[in-house]
């Protein structure tokens, strides 16, 4: 079966600017996060890199005040059984059910290739690939 999902190939200066994006918003939307973690696979380098430029303590443990990271908010539904009360993605679709605290750009219905994923990757949520 052919894809027939458009993709968004996103560089690393890509990434650093929504990073940039992120570190301002969190400083004034959610100044009360004392440390970071990321959602495993895609949230972890978006989260580290966070942890990094916030100068906060990346952990794995969610606590009352940790910020939970994650590349994208596509369907909303890892975001709605992450962890915490904070969240921060780098891009948001509309269309999402979950409402992310903090986001750095909101996103169409293409497919987004972040530059840590492969680039033939399939357009298609992993939780849907073993669900079929």
């Amino acid at each position: 079966m052919e894809d027939t999902i458009s993709k968004t190939y996103l560089s690393w200066s890509d990434i650093d600017e929504c990073i940039d994006i992120l570190e301002e918003k969190i400083k004034w939307e959610i100044p009360n996060v004392e440390t970071i973690t990321g959602l495993h696979r895609g949230g972890l380098i978006p989260a580290v890199i966070l942890s990094h430029r916030l100068d906060l303590p990346w952990t794995d443990v969610v606590y009352e005040n940790t910020l939970v990271v994650d590349d994208i908010n596509d369907t909303g539904k890892t975001l709605s059984k992450a962890p915490g009360m904070y969240h921060a993605v780098l891009h948001h679709k509309k269309t999402s059910t979950f409402k992310s605290a903090v986001y750095a750009k909101i996103v169409g219905d293409e497919w987004i290739v972040y530059p840590w994923e492969m680039d033939n990757s399939d357009p298609i949520q992993d939780y849907l690939k073993f669900n079929k």
